[in-house]
């Protein structure tokens, strides 16, 4: 008793009152019976009840002894009867059982079948039935029918409240229907009583056989039905085995672990018991708690797996998956309800779920059981996502949506008994689940998604073909591996941009895509391809100007936008564009937005939401590539180019120089190498400072390479000094080439400094007459420009500075001191 309800022990107590109460008026009504008949019909009722069948579905169990209750009822006083269904009773408990019936067992059914067979004798026996009814079999077809409500009412009762089974729905399903074995007891008895009137009771022997031929055939007929009930459940077991298989696969893809499933099921088969579903939806929820999510198998891995909050789009793509599911498990054919459970398990209280926005009762009852427990083990299970919350703290975020997200039913029971089912899961699935207490996603916006700025009003939900939303998540989530490998594979920023082109097409049609790089406050095209291409290849886009200059300043992406509005076409009547529209998203790197990736399209609105998420699942590693990309082209650029000038530095020399000189040799040509050296510059720097020193660097620098040809090749050494390659220029011409020379520097000098200020010192070798490799020739130039700036030097000295270029035409090369020339070089 101390392990049953408080209503079970109630009811037990009633019924044995009310047993003992029928067994105190029968004894008061004894009256002397013929022994030898009694005796002979407890006999036969003793023996009958080990002729006892197993009730399918129950507990309890039936024998034929109530076709001797029945002739009891119309032979014997009711004390006989009374007697004859107790003894009956007890040794049907003691007999048919294994184990030992504990005292309470033995109570219940003796008062029991006390209750029974009294209001049973009473109904036959009653004078206002008899005014009524004066047949035999229809008095004995009553009282059996009394017979019947009454004993399986107690025993029915009784299971329903140990078993937590709803009553009505459990003595329907179970006992009904054997009430046709009760009237042919009545009928039997009916017979009996006629044998008796014409030839004595002895001659009831001849009901023994028909009673074991009853007997015989229920028995043959329940094991049938106890093999075929066998059967289905084995199939139903074997069904429900592949369903937990198929369930922990897609748990797989989700991300999560399988304890998550088992749990989910666990809570919701125990609410379904509290909260009276029939067995139909209560073996529909079960299937459903393992396979609520199979739609995921149509969601692309990196957003079920994304470490942070959805955008629009991704929740957008992530809201499919109760339609695919459903899709799915609408062609498994189900004997239960299991498709509206699983399309329904997003929907809301309130109406504000997905994806068909449905309220308060229209959503499956299974469904809201569905969706509070699988928020409860979400919150309170851990995920790649964030950490867990304790269990109590989850229940209390649940039960604050009571009313507005889940039934306020369901989260009655749920908060009332969430320890209890949670002690009830740890048990059922064993110690692993003792480190459950981290934590999960809601998969609503309310629970940190961005805030969504497409259409998601509830019922607009499209069909969706399953297959074909498979087969796109693997490709789309292929397509992005694909790229991620690739832009790390590379730090050429013409390659990486280009793969990153081709891969999208694959994804993302387009007729021309544009990759801008943020630049002194502007977007300069870094790649352009397809129709308008060479337009803009050409655009330098101000920041918030156009569509792509907004999309940087901004760092939103654009959808479906005007391509006329780029600068190119703008306030350009000539410019047409046969484009339509276009995709725009910023490009994130380090330290804020390094540029903007724009994908043109010649029809109208022809880029959707799934085509934007892609575009912003690769954004961030396109942007941080092209990023690494220009940051090692420029330190690969800085290794050969002098940064002020923007001259090929001395390494870089060294390599173009070794190059001529191979080509040389090949043609038998000639090659002049020129060392400059700016006289009066360190005068510059110390009267004007050293800002108006690297001007006057920049222009001379840019002055020299302007009147070279465009295959000699200017480059600085370093400081103030220069040096030319001019292939092909003979002796003859180089006091030209000279006289040239002195004219940009000092006009450099005039135009920064305001005065005469600056002149140059040039020292010339010739190939292959002063030398025949790269370290000769340039010593031989070094020395004699050094000679040349100690003549400067002294004429400066002497006298007035007299007009350059006579000097420079009297002046012979040679001279006698190279000076630290090739140590410098060094």
């Amino acid at each position: 008793m101390s392990g049953l309800s408080k209503s079970a022990r109630a009811y037990i107590a009633a019924t044995v009152l009310f047993g003992m109460a029928c067994l105190a008026y029968s004894v008061k009504t004894w009256s002397p019976i013929p022994w030898g008949e009694f005796a002979w019909y407890l006999a036969c009722a003793v023996v009958s009840s080990k002729l006892k069948v197993t009730l399918p579905g129950m507990t309890g169990t039936l024998s034929v002894n109530f076709v001797f209750i029945l002739i009891a009822i119309t032979e014997l006083d009711l004390a006989a009867t009374v007697a004859i269904a107790c003894a009956s009773g007890v040794a049907q408990a003691i007999l048919t059982t294994k184990a030992r019936p504990q005292p309470v067992q033995l109570a219940f059914t003796l008062t029991s079948m006390a209750g029974s067979s009294t209001l049973a004798h009473l109904v036959y026996h009653s004078a206002l039935v008899h005014r009524q009814v004066s047949s035999v079999p229809v008095l004995l077809c009553l009282s059996a029918l009394v017979y019947f409500l009454a004993n399986t009412w107690s025993v029915g009762g009784i299971v329903a409240l140990t078993e937590r089974k709803p009553f009505w729905r459990l003595w329907m399903d179970r006992l009904f229907w054997t009430v046709p074995n009760y009237l042919a007891g009545a009928a039997i008895a009916a017979l009996h009583h006629g044998l008796v009137r014409h030839f004595g009771w002895q001659n009831s022997l001849l009901v023994l056989p028909v009673v074991y031929l009853i007997y015989r055939s229920y028995r043959l007929y329940l094991d049938r039905l106890e093999e075929e009930t066998r059967h289905v459940s084995e199939v139903a077991s074997l069904h429900l085995r592949t369903i937990k298989a198929l369930a922990l696969a897609i748990d797989a893809k989700d991300g999560t672990t399988s304890d998550h499933l088992r749990r989910v099921q666990v809570y919701a088969m125990e609410l379904a018991k509290d909260l009276d579903l029939d067995e139909p939806e209560a073996r529909a929820l079960e299937a459903a708690s393992l396979l609520h999510d199979i739609g995921k198998l149509a969601v692309p891995e990196h957003i079920i797996s994304k470490p942070g909050r959805l955008t629009p789009e991704e929740f957008k793509k992530m809201q499919i998956h109760p339609v695919v599911g459903a899709e799915i498990l609408a062609t498994v054919d189900f004997p239960y309800p299991v498709v509206p459970i699983v399309l329904a398990h997003h929907e809301r209280w309130d109406g504000s779920g997905y994806p068909h926005g449905l309220k308060g009762e229209q959503i499956p009852m299974g469904a809201r059981i569905l969706s509070a427990v699988d928020c409860l083990d979400a919150l309170s299970s851990d995920r790649q996502y964030r950490r867990a919350l304790p269990l109590d703290e989850a229940m209390a975020v649940v039960a604050a949506q009571s009313g507005t997200g889940y039934d306020p039913a369901v989260i009655a029971v749920l908060g009332r008994r969430y320890l209890e089912l949670e002690a009830l899961a740890r048990t059922s699935n064993g110690a692993k689940l003792a480190n459950r207490n981290v934590s999960g996603r809601q998969t609503a916006p309310q629970a940190g998604f961005e805030t969504a700025s497409l259409d998601n009003t509830p019922g607009q939900a499209q069909p969706i073909e399953f297959i074909a939303s498979i087969a796109a998540a693997r490709q789309e989530f292929q397509m992005l591996l694909e790229i991620a490998t690739g832009l790390g594979s590379s730090l050429c920023v013409d390659d990486t941009l280009s793969l990153l082109a081709r891969k999208l097409q694959n994804a993302i049609p387009y007729h021309a895509i544009a990759i801008y790089v943020v630049k002194d406050g502007k977007l300069a095209p870094q790649f352009a391809e397809g129709e308008n291409s060479e337009l803009f290849g050409s655009l330098e886009i101000p920041l918030g100007q156009g569509l792509s200059g907004w999309v940087a300043e901004n760092s939103k992406a654009i959808l479906n936008g005007n391509p006329s509005v780029e600068p190119g076409y703008l306030k350009d009547p000539a410019r047409f564009s046969t484009l339509r529209s276009a995709l725009s998203v910023p490009l994130p790197g380090i330290d804020g937005i390094v540029g903007v990736l724009t994908l043109y399209h010649r029809l109208p609105a022809a880029f959707t939401a799934d085509h934007l998420r892609i575009l912003m699942a690769v954004s961030t590693k396109a942007g941080l590539t092209i990023e690494n990309a220009l940051r090692y082209k420029h330190a690969e650029k800085s290794a050969t180019t002098d940064e002020m000038t923007l001259l090929p530095n001395a390494r870089s020399l060294f390599l173009h120089l070794d190059g001529e000189l191979a080509r040389c040799r090949r043609t038998n040509s000639e090659l002049a190498v020129m060392v400059l050296d700016l006289d009066g510059f360190k005068e510059v720097n110390d009267r004007f400072g050293h800002l108006t020193g690297n001007r006057v660097l920049k222009a001379a620098a840019q002055g020299i390479r302007e009147i070279c040809r465009d295959y000699d090749y200017v480059a600085r050494m370093g400081g103030d000094e220069f040096v030319v390659l001019m292939p092909g220029l003979n002796r003859e011409n180089m006091p030209a080439r000279k006289i040239d020379l002195h004219e940009v520097v000092s006009r450099t000098g005039r135009e920064i400094c305001g005065e005469e200020i600056l002149s140059v010192s040039v020292g010339e070798a010739f190939f292959p007459a002063d030398g025949d490799d790269a370290e000769q020739l340039l010593t031989e130039a070094d020395r004699r420009m050094y000679q040349m700036k100690h003549i400067h030097h002294a004429q400066r000295s002497a006298r007035p500075v007299v007009s350059e270029p006579l000097e420079l035409q009297r002046t012979e090369a040679g001279g006698t001191d190279a000076g630290l020339a090739g140590e410098r070089r060094s």
